[in-house]
């Protein structure tokens, strides 16, 4: 009897913003369904430093969110930033300043650096035996493997391109590149 893989693909997910504004335009999409870059960038300002050209992601959403590594919150001198799901605003940090084309923003919250997750239609999830609010563990092969504890599930209608999401630190670490695979092992 062939057994069914529990192979997810890994997408490392550099730094990015979502912002609050209503009009966004799209330059590239991304796997995930009805987001995309758009060709607008801007600079994030810290205690420390500023790192440029960070790319701004749509749709837009009710509040603006920035998504940083660990490293990015430290060069930035924003060590303290918690690690939140994506769009879970509360308890999310502060002390960065939003600069772009038409102005600057200060943000007092809003700062993250993103939990670590999967994406999955309701039916891959049921396939790989997972569901939305899961925590599972992931296993990858290569150079330097390694296994991801504490991965949220995030399956639901509307998704349609399953992925594993890590963020450059991990992917760096693990020694990992766009188009490998991690194993559910729960």
């Amino acid at each position: 009897m062939h057994k069914m893989s529990k192979q997810i693909p890994i997408e490392i997910s550099a730094r990015h913003i979502h912002i609050s504004q209503s009009a966004l335009r799209s330059a590239k999409d991304i796997s995930q369904p009805n987001q995309f870059v758009t060709p607008e960038r801007v600079t994030l300002r810290g205690h420390k430093d500023e790192i440029k050209n960070v790319a701004v992601v749509g749709p837009a959403r009710d509040a603006t969110q920035v998504e940083l590594s660990k490293t990015d919150a430290a060069r930035l001198g924003i060590p303290e930033t918690p690690i939140l799901v994506s769009g879970s605003l509360k308890d999310s940090g502060g002390g960065i300043t939003i600069i772009g084309t038409r102005g600057e923003v200060r943000l007092s919250h809003g700062v993250m650096i993103a939990q670590r997750h999967v994406h999955a239609s309701p039916q891959d999830a049921t396939r790989l035996g997972i569901a939305h609010g899961d925590r599972i563990s992931l296993r990858t092969e290569g150079t330097r493997p390694i296994t991801f504890h504490d991965v949220a599930v995030r399956a639901r209608e509307g998704i349609n391109s399953l992925a594993f999401h890590i963020d450059t630190d991990e992917a760096n670490a693990a020694g990992l590149a766009m188009g490998d695979f991690a194993e559910i092992i729960k």
